[in-house]
């Protein structure tokens, strides 16, 4: 059984709210705004295309798993255990990638600005703080931490076929055509050892910060 702590529930509301408000936020400034995706000529496939970017997903799988943990706070499972960690280690990547290499170049304004704000920094730094004050603990080991890079890589080997066919990129460092595929293939494993790496980290915090803990499942 976990141990509840008054305030993670509410705090896994807040920002399951904060993640998925970021989502449609970015939804509706791509509607009425085609200039970061001129590319895309109809409405529609700007939307859809939306999809395309680590970001929303990662705010999506965030949105999404603490929807489930606001919810119910002791859920447990072999996959949740998964969806948890990739919440966090994929929303933390979002946000450490962005705020350290792409925010040189990005120019959002309006509305894409508020998405960006809320999407890159607000989310990261609400669900990796909740999870380091709340957890849940005890869903983290080695096999999860593996698993949890099935997610990444999936997005990596759509984003790189996509992007063959499209010849559209969301990413300057998984651009192809402008990188070559050995600097490219150099960009992601500097991120792979990031994830990774986050990911064993959180391992280690995880058997010895307090907060809600799972017993093992059988």
């Amino acid at each position: 059984m976990l141990r509840y702590l008054p305030l993670a529930r509410p705090w896994f509301g807040t920002v399951a709210a904060v993640a998925l408000l970021g989502v449609v936020v970015q939804l509706i400034a791509t509607t009425i705004d085609s200039q970061p995706y001129s590319v895309f000529t109809s409405t529609g496939s700007r939307v859809a295309n939306v999809l395309a970017f680590f970001t929303i997903l990662s705010n999506l799988i965030v949105g999404v798993v603490h929807v489930m943990l606001a919810a119910d706070p002791e859920r447990d499972s072999p996959l949740f255990r998964v969806l948890v960690l990739d919440a966090v280690l994929a929303i933390a990547v979002t946000g450490v990638v962005y705020n350290l290499v792409l925010a040189q170049t990005a120019n959002p304004h309006g509305l894409h600005q508020l998405a960006n704000v809320l999407c890159h920094m607000v989310t990261p730094l609400l669900a990796v703080v909740g999870w380091l004050v709340f957890g849940p603990r005890g869903l983290v080991t080695r096999d999860v931490v593996v698993y949890s890079a099935g997610y990444p890589l999936a997005w990596l080997v759509f984003t790189l076929v996509r992007g063959a066919v499209i010849d559209w990129y969301p990413y300057p460092f998984v651009n192809v055509v402008a990188h070559g595929y050995l600097r490219v293939a150099v960009n992601c494993l500097v991120v792979a050892v990031l994830f990774l790496g986050l990911g064993f980290g959180a391992l280690a915090l995880d058997r010895r910060l307090p907060g809600l803990r799972a017993q093992p499942v059988t």
